[in-house]
Order: C-alpha cells, then sequence, then structure tokens
C-alpha cells in the first residue's frame, strides 16, 4: 500500500485471536485489500517476541500494561467492592499472545444451546469443520481434529511430574482419564494440549499472520486506536483511528468494517461510535446513531477460586534451595531442548466434572496448577506448593459494561453482575468440597502439605460461601456483550451482522450468547474461520 492510502475493501478492528485468523482469510483473495488495526504494539518487538514465545513468559507478559488492557470488573457489596482483574491482550495476537495457551473447544451442548437462544446454524456439527479447518493436530487429522491448519495443537512437552499423581488421584476416585478432552467426550482429567509449536506458543499472530505479512494487499497498523466506527445513515464506511505511526486518521471501508477487539473492547467502539443503547449514549453527549439497547448486556465470565497447599516436593515451580539445579538447568533445557519449566503454562491439568449427577453436562472446571497461585506480586513463588481452580462453566449471573465517559482512553466500566444468581455460588461450593476430596486421595500423601488457601478452619458452606465471596476470581474468559440472536437484547444476527446496519460485523468472543465450557480462545477462532465464510459468501454474490 503506498503511504497515505487510506481505502480498503475491509477494515478489521483488533489483532487478536479472531482478528489475525480473518486477515489471514480474507486476504487470501489477492484482489481485494484488508487492514488490520491493532492498538497495541507489534509482537516482534524486544522483549515481547521472546516473552511471548516463551510460554513461561506469561508471568511477565499477563502483568505488563504495556501489552495488557489491564481491566477490572467491579463488584457489589456481597464482594467486598472488590476489584477482579480481567486481562486482555494489548498487542498484535491479542489475548492469545498472553493467555495460558490451553486449547478446549467447549462442550457439545454449548453449540447447539447457542441454536436454542436464536443462534440458527451454529449447532455442534456445524461448527466441528471450523474447528478442525484451523488445526495442525499433533497426532493427525481424525473425526474430531484436522492436519494441516496453522495453529499447532500439541501436547505439553514436559510438564511438571507432581501433576501426573495429581491426575492419577482423580482416577483413584473413579474419575475418566483422558487424553483429548476436544473428542468424543469432556469428561475426565489429564493435561490440557496447548497452542505450542516446538515449545513456543503459538498466537494466533504467530499462526495466521506472520505466514501472510508479505501479502501485497494486506496492511497491518500497530498502536492505532480505534476512536469510532465512522456511518453514513446506516451504514459503516470506515473508522477513525489515532495513530502513532502519524498515517491518516481516517480509514475507509469500501465493503465492511470488522470488529474484533474481544468482548470488552467491541462493545466499548460500538458505543462510542453511538451505536446502543440511546439514552446512555445521550448522558454522555454522544449521538445516536443507531440504537441499539443489548450493546454491553449479558457480560458474563467464568467465575472461580483459588485454593492452595503446601508442599515437600521441591519439583513443584517455586524458589527453594532444593529447587536450585533443576532452576539453573532450565534455560539450557530450554534452548537446547524446548523442555523444561521454562515450557509451562502454569496450568498444566485438570479436569471437567459433573457436580450434580443429573447434569447434562460437566459445570466445573478444574485446572490444577503445579506452584502456589496466591502470590501475585512475585514472579516465582516462594516456596513449593500446588494450587486447583474451580471454576464455574455455565453462570446464570449477568453483569453489563458502560461506558464511563465518552473518550476512548478511558477504559468502560464492567460490572460483573457476578454471584448475583444463587445458583452459581452453590457451584462453586460443590467444586470447593470436589477439589477438597481429589487432594485428600492416597495418592497425594506424599506431596500433599498443609492447606494454606483457605485453611483447614474453613469447613461449613456458609464459612465456603464466605471464603468464596472475599476470594472470587475468574478464569479471565468475558464474553457475550454483543450476543448473537434475534431478540431484542441480540447485538448481531446468526452471520454476525449488527443489527439495522449495513457493512458492520462484530466477530469474536463478544457475540457467543452463551460462554463455552473451557478456555475461549479455541472457540474465538473458531467463531473467525465461520465468520470469514460468511464474509466471503456475501460479496461472492
Amino acid at each position: 500500500m503506498a503511504a497515505g492510502d487510506n481505502s480498503f475493501d475491509y477494515i478489521i478492528v483488533g489483532a487478536g485471536s479472531a482478528g489475525c485468523v480473518l486477515a489471514n482469510r480474507l486476504s487470501d483473495d489477492p484482489n481485494v485489500t484488508v487492514a488490520l488495526i491493532e492498538a497495541g504494539p507489534t509482537d516482534h518487538g524486544f522483549p515481547q517476541k521472546f516473552l511471548i514465545d516463551l510460554p513461561a513468559g506469561i508471568w511477565s507478559m499477563i502483568s505488563n500494561p504495556r501489552y495488557n488492557w489491564s481491566y477490572t470488573y467491579e463488584t457489589g457489596d456481597a464482594l467486598g467492592n472488590r476489584a477482579i482483574p480481567c486481562p486482555r491482550g494489548r498487542v498484535l495476537g491479542g489475548t492469545s499472545a498472553i493467555n495460558g495457551m490451553v486449547y478446549i473447544r467447549g462442550h457439545r451442548n454449548d453449540f447447539d444451546g447457542w441454536v436454542d437462544k436464536g443462534a440458527d446454524g451454529w449447532n455442534y456439527d456445524a461448527v466441528l469443520p471450523y474447528f478442525k479447518k484451523s488445526e495442525n493436530y499433533q497426532y493427525g487429522a481424525s473425526d474430531y481434529h484436522g492436519a494441516g491448519g496453522e495453529l499447532s495443537v500439541s501436547d505439553q512437552r514436559d510438564p511438571n511430574p507432581v501433576g501426573e499423581i495429581a491426575m492419577e488421584a482423580a482416577t483413584q476416585l473413579q474419575y475418566r482419564r483422558t487424553k483429548d478432552f476436544n473428542g468424543a467426550e469432556q469428561d475426565g482429567f489429564g493435561f490440557w494440549q496447548v497452542t505450542q509449536k516446538n515449545g513456543n506458543r503459538a498466537s494466533t499472530a504467530r499462526a495466521f499472520l506472520d505466514p501472510v505479512r508479505d501479502r501485497r494487499n494486506l496492511t497491518v497498523i500497530t498502536d492505532a486506536l480505534t476512536e469510532r466506527i465512522d456511518l453514513e445513515g446506516k451504514r459503516a464506511v470506515g473508522i477513525t483511528v489515532r495513530r502513532r505511526d502519524g498515517g491518516p486518521a481516517i480509514l475507509k471501508a469500501k465493503r465492511e468494517v470488522i470488529v474484533s477487539g474481544g468482548a470488552i473492547n467491541s462493545p466499548q467502539i460500538l458505543l462510542l461510535s453511538g451505536i446502543g443503547p440511546a439514552a446512555e449514549l445521550q448522558a454522555l453527549g454522544i449521538a445516536v446513531r443507531h440504537e441499539l439497547p443489548g450493546v454491553g448486556e449479558n457480560l458474563h465470565d467464568h467465575q472461580g477460586i483459588f485454593m492452595s497447599w503446601s508442599s515437600p516436593d521441591p519439583r513443584l515451580y517455586g524458589l527453594s534451595s532444593g529447587a536450585l539445579p533443576w532452576m539453573a538447568a532450565s534455560p539450557f533445557k530450554y534452548f537446547l531442548e524446548r523442555k523444561g519449566a521454562w515450557t509451562t503454562n502454569t496450568c498444566e491439568a485438570g479436569g471437567f466434572v459433573r457436580s450434580l449427577p443429573d447434569l447434562a453436562q460437566p459445570d466445573l472446571q478444574l485446572l490444577f496448577f503445579p506452584q502456589f497461585m496466591n502470590q501475585p506480586q512475585h514472579f516465582i513463588p516462594r516456596g513449593h506448593g500446588f494450587s486447583w481452580h474451580v471454576s464455574l462453566l455455565q453462570p446464570k449471573s449477568r453483569g453489563k459494561l458502560s461506558l464511563k465517559t465518552a473518550r476512548p482512553d478511558d477504559a468502560p466500566r464492567l460490572d460483573s453482575g457476578f454471584l448475583t444468581h444463587d445458583d452459581d455460588l452453590n457451584g462453586i461450593i460443590r467444586g470447593f468440597k470436589e477439589v477438597r476430596r481429589l487432594v485428600a486421595a492416597p495418592l497425594t500423601d506424599k506431596y500433599r502439605g498443609a492447606e494454606i488457601d483457605p485453611g483447614p478452619h474453613v469447613q461449613s458452606d456458609d464459612q465456603i460461601a464466605d471464603f468464596i465471596r472475599k476470594n472470587l476470581g475468574t478464569t479471565y474468559h468475558p464474553a457475550g456483550t454483543c450476543k448473537m440472536g434475534k431478540d431484542a437484547m441480540a447485538v448481531v444476527d446468526p452471520q454476525l451482522r449488527v443489527h439495522g446496519l449495513d457493512g458492520l460485523r462484530v466477530i469474536d468472543a463478544s457475540i457467543m450468547p452463551q460462554v463455552t465450557s473451557g478456555n475461549t480462545n479455541a472457540p474465538t477462532i473458531m467463531i473467525a474461520e465461520r465468520g470469514a465464510d460468511f464474509i466471503k459468501a456475501q460479496w461472492a454474490n
């Protein structure tokens, strides 16, 4: 593209888990031009390239405001009015550049349930081919997996050996052992498969964007904050951006503007553009261009808590004299073999369980961490221990995203709504008790020390509920704020077009009517694959 050119067929706002996939798929037609806009920096500078590629670099990336929007959820009196972190990636690759790399698609019933909520055509059998399309699965193609795609999905190369003891303890309690949570059955325990290639993180920027960066019809613009979508009547015609490189501030879209900022930034951009609930926009002095009451509604996330135990086993990740040999060897193992502690994704194993016998699918994801997770101030935890996280998979509580001001620089308000539905608290209580049962299994005797969080004094349901309220967090999977459907609060239709507007789509996790059961990176990539096909089909006709 010549310097100063500002017109493209497609403009994609947000170069994250969805945006990088869309840039790849849409630019494979040499007859169209594509612009990919990212508010954060490139992922190829120093030190971010090293820290992104290094799996254990998550410790540094997820806490760095240069690469993380550092959003927070607001809570009410019941949760002590605490601010709960909601990290989101702010770099090429988006949150796929700072996440835990766990590849989980969700349960079959999740997608069939979307159809029941008005997302026609999004049933499991319809979306499975799009999961497989992206995938380069370590064990080759099968009924559930794809080979030859851009995204490497593999076993962890060198997980902590204590994790194997924890998984065997689950089998002592009659849980199924699984190697594939994305196959015929989700239930069971095992090691997560990860988006890594040869021991390096495979972000969507690495997997989908890097191989096509030299396409002449693809322009990638970083350090460019999108301030609004520009409308002419009821049609999106471009965007206004604030760029560090001094390039054109107004970019024109001849065909479509595609918003892929994620569950926080996408509704924020719509609201800043005058698309949303009229009264709220008017109160901030934003001209209403298109009233759409559902923008920012239906905010939800996988709520949960950490529990932790000390351990005498120095193989667990942490600082101690007993750990010095493996710590000293770690850089050599990584650079020479792509193995060792530096390949950890921190959350190495776990399982999906049904906490009530009559449930149609797992309602809890239990995640095993071979280190303390109650020391956020330390890069490496002091001492040895392990943690379990209880994650509620189908939360019923709902919150709302809204603007605090009309300034694009200001973070939006995230009213979490956490634990406003009693079923959510009760589900986490059941998970709390199940983790204690897992840790008490006889196989854990040699590595189990004292319970640190919450401690053995917390026993009754009321005490457990109090601990949960004081310590609740999330699994960093916000979703639903531009939900897909046909009801009055839906923002996009099943082809991901914004209701009532032309030339504008939202394609990311914000369109999920209900968050999927598990980590959300894989389904977001699937959504982008499917969205790209919708766009191509419309313009081919």
